[in-house]
Order: C-alpha cells, then sequence, then structure tokens
C-alpha cells in the first residue's frame, strides 16, 4: 500500500516525520531516482526510496528508550564540532534512534530515543501540551515576583511564553533551587526565562516528562519503555 514519504522514512527509523518532511523539501530524497515532493507516496514493494543514497527498507522494529542524559552531550545525530552524541549512550540497541526533541549540550536529565516517528511527532507537537518538568538551580535568590513572572509567561525575542508552574522552592547558600514546569518546547527556554529575571542557571535538568520521571536510573543509563508506558503517552490514558 502506497504511503507518504515522510511517514515511510519515519516508520523505517530514519527521522521523525517532520525531519523527514525538511529532507524532502532540501532534495535529499529520491524516489524511483528522481528528487521527492512533499505529498508523493511510494509502496516499498514497488519503489525505490533513497535518503542521501541510502535505500529506506521495510519498517524496523519499533523501539524508545528513556535515557538520563549527562552534561556534555548533543541531542543530534552528527555534530560538526565533534562533540559526543546521545546517540552514543544507545549504541548497544541495533535500531537506529533519534532523540525526541533536545536538551542543551549542558543539560541534563529526561530524553526520549526512538526509531517511531509517529510517537515522536506526537510528544512534540505543541498542540498535545504534554508537560515538561525541569530542575533547576540559580544563583541569588528567587523572589516571589519572579516566581509570579515565570508563572504568568515572559516575554522573550520570539514571543511570551505560556504559564508555567513554579514549584518546591528553595535556598541553598547564596542559591535558589526549584521546580519549573512547562509544555513548550522553544529552544533554551528555560535559560532564557532565567535570563529574562537576570537569573544564572547553574544547573537545568529534565526530571520529568507529562507522566514520565527518572526514577532511580543513573545518569548516562537508559531503561525501554514498556508497551503500555507507551499507549498512555500516546493516547493519554
Amino acid at each position: 500500500m502506497a504511503e507518504r514519504l515522510q511517514k515511510l522514512i519515519a516508520k523505517a527509523g530514519l527521522a521523525s516525520r517532520r525531519e523527514a518532511e525538511t529532507w524532502i523539501t532540501a532534495g535529499r530524497v529520491l524516489l524511483n531516482g528522481n528528487p521527492a515532493q512533499l505529498g508523493d507516496r511510494a509502496d516499498l514493494d514497488f519503489d525505490r526510496l533513497e535518503v542521501d543514497g541510502r535505500l529506506v527498507g521495510p519498517a524496523q522494529e519499533k523501539v524508545t528508550v528513556l535515557l538520563n542524559k549527562p552534561r556534555g552531550y548533543v541531542s543530534t545525530l552528527k555534530d560538526p564540532e565533534g562533540r559526543k552524541l546521545v546517540t552514543d549512550l544507545v549504541a548497544a540497541i541495533p535500531q537506529r534512534l533519534f532523540p525526541v526533541g533536545r536538551l542543551d549540550f549542558n543539560t541534563e536529565g529526561l530524553l526520549l530515543l526512538t526509531n517511531d516517528g509517529g510517537l515522536a511527532q506526537h510528544v512534540t507537537h505543541p498542540s498535545h501540551e504534554i508537560d515538561k518538568t525541569y530542575l533547576v538551580k540559580v544563583r541569588g535568590a528567587l523572589s516571589e515576583t519572579m516566581i509570579k513572572r515565570l508563572e504568568g509567561g515572559i516575554k522573550l525575542e520570539d514571543g511570551k511564553t505560556a504559564p508555567a508552574k513554579v514549584g518546591n522552592v528553595r535556598a541553598v547558600g547564596s542559591s535558589s533551587w526549584f521546580e519549573l514546569t512547562l509544555h513548550e518546547g522553544k529552544n533554551r527556554q528555560v535559560r532564557r526565562m532565567c535570563e529574562a529575571l537576570n537569573l544564572t542557571v547553574v544547573r537545568l535538568k529534565r526530571i520529568r516528562l507529562g507522566f514520565l520521571d527518572l526514577g532511580e536510573l543513573a545518569t548516562g543509563s537508559y531503561r525501554h519503555l514498556t508497551t503500555a508506558e507507551i499507549t498512555t503517552l500516546v493516547k493519554g490514558k
């Protein structure tokens, strides 16, 4: 049965559907030897589909893991600077996984990796508003005024952030720790929100994504999501 090319690429575990669409528009995808177009469909039993010269085959077994990302890793499949990749940490898994969303180089914590393009699209799509909770350490005191501004939305250069939730605020020496929950995915959003309040982030760790949390998972380790967890993540029940 013929399916859209981005869906086939995602099912093969090469990228999310959204990323596959950018590959198609960038001319990296060939269908039967010709540059593919958005909207094209193919049946892999009859058509030849290539990405960067690599033949796209049948769908792989779907695998999704929850990684406790350490600092010092980038959440991309390649890095021109030669830095360590989060995929290095799951190299023992035979399927080719890609990160669902991103955590900055110096941000640690919960990151999903998968070869399930549909799952990745669901988790990252803004309309689903999946909560992401971060443990934040900043220099200085977090005042009540700052908390109200974070919870009411901060004006950034790319627009005002949606209301967030602040909890478990505590002072430790000259620093403050707190949890920040948001459902958006703006680039470096937590750090920029804090910078707008003249707060310097010293440590940033994502500790929850929806109902998922790190539990006792050690830094640099991962675990496979269960079928029940994946169903709940997608269906929300």
